[in-house]
Parts: structure tokens; sequence; C-alpha cells
């Protein structure tokens, strides 16, 4: 077990700390039938990261790259929920060290720094567990992405380590995961949708089997996407949203 660098650490998670991974969710499904404790797993490098549905997700030395390895304390079908409020927390982070950009989520578990991505999420369930992979462009971002994406470094940001970075983004984790774990999704939903990119706009939500317009209204109660068109409202679990 690692010590933080950073001196803010929230009581009961505990920390490993590596050079180099495949992938720190990867490491976490290593993991996740013996570890019992809520655990962060990050590494300097990860040479097979990985985003959603697959994609490859760049980890060059400088971005943080961590996995929160959790036992949740709700029933399996509400832990996606995570997926928000690991929202918020990296959001509240990245706001932290970059004040003059606009941070804001994006459905269904995206950052957005002035518009473009600079953090996602991967929620994945290994046995007991979840983990939630988190992988934040703190001082490089990639240019040829589909949905533009930017650095905190890019957008003015103060200097910062991925420790000290790690270190906010737990602690915030921490408090949310004891809002949720108390009173459930509605403080989390509130919380997310304050910060939500898009909210009343027109956008176009791409899903596995077809493209559906519509204005952005907001999430349900279990998390899903609802846009409405024409009067009637779509109610969308999963799928890729984009702006304009």
């Amino acid at each position: 077990m690692n010590t933080p660098s950073s001196g803010l650490w929230p009581a009961g998670y505990g920390l490993k700390a590596y050079d180099e991974l495949d992938s720190t969710n990867a490491e976490a499904r290593r993991l996740a039938s013996t570890q019992t404790a809520p655990l962060w797993i990050t590494a300097i490098r990860q040479t097979a990261g990985r985003g959603r549905r697959g994609r490859a997700w760049e980890s060059p030395s400088g971005n943080l790259a961590a996995t929160l390895l959790i036992r949740p304390e709700r029933p399996l079908e509400q832990w996606a929920q995570l997926s928000f409020a690991a929202a918020i927390a990296t959001a509240d982070m990245a706001a932290q060290f970059a004040p003059q950009a606009r941070m804001t989520v994006k459905w269904p578990n995206d950052v957005l720094g002035d518009g473009r991505k600079v953090a996602g999420i991967l929620l994945e369930a290994v046995g007991p567990s979840l983990a939630i992979g988190i992988g934040v462009n703190l001082a490089a971002y990639p240019g040829d992405t589909e949905f533009p994406a930017i650095s905190l470094a890019a957008l003015g940001g103060k200097p910062i380590l991925p420790p000290q970075a790690l270190g906010v983004l737990a602690q915030n984790f921490a408090g949310w995961y004891e809002v949720w774990r108390a009173d459930g999704f509605a403080p989390i939903r509130d919380a997310w949708l304050a910060r939500a990119a898009g909210l009343g706009q027109r956008i176009r939500a791409r899903l596995p089997d077809r493209e559906q317009m519509g204005i952005f209204e907001g999430i349900d109660a279990d998390g899903a996407l609802l846009l409405t068109e024409a009067g009637r409202t779509t109610v969308i679990a999963a799928g890729d949203v984009f702006f304009g």
C-alpha cells in the first residue's frame, strides 16, 4: 500500500500507485476478489488504457489515470449511478485547478472544459466490486478524437501533478459517495444536472442502431437520457451525445 503524496486523502480509502500498468481497470479486475476496502489504483503510464465501448484511451505521463475499486453499499442495479457521482467529483476537481474555465458534465460520463472533453469515466462490474476508471487530461490531450479534447494545462490551469489531482478527486468522490449511500440518487442527479452541458438544447444521441435528435430535457430517476422531439419524449439508457 502506498502513502498518498497529497495531504488530502479520505479516511478508509487505500491507494496503490504504479509506474506502469496495462490499465488501472485491469489491475482492479485482478484485485477484485480479495480487496474488500475501497482502493484507488493509479499509474504514471498505461500501456493499454481503455475508454467506453473498448475505445483506446491515451495515457501519457503527466495525465491522471486512476481507478477506484469499491464494493458499493447499495443494490447492484444502482451501481451505475456512481458514474454521475464520479463525474461531479471530477468536474469539481478540474474546476479547482483551472478556475477560469467552465467545467460541465456530458451524459453519460464525460467532463468538459469550455466545451471540450477533459476527462472520461469507465464503470465496470468486477465480481463483487465496481471499478470506476477515471482519466483526466492534466498536461496533454489527443488531437484526433471525434469529440474535441482539451487539457487543464491548455485551459490555463495551474501546474498540477497527478498525485495532487488524485488527492482532491478522492476526497470529492468520498463525499459524494456518502451522499449516495445515505440518500440515494436524487441529490446526485440534482447536482449533476446543475453542471450538465447542453441542458435544454437540441442535441444528437448516437445509439447502437440509429441516431436520435431532440431537446435534452434531463435525466430520469435512473440516469437515463431524456430527449424530446415533436412532443414525444424518448428515454435513452446508453449512447453517445453530440452538440450542435
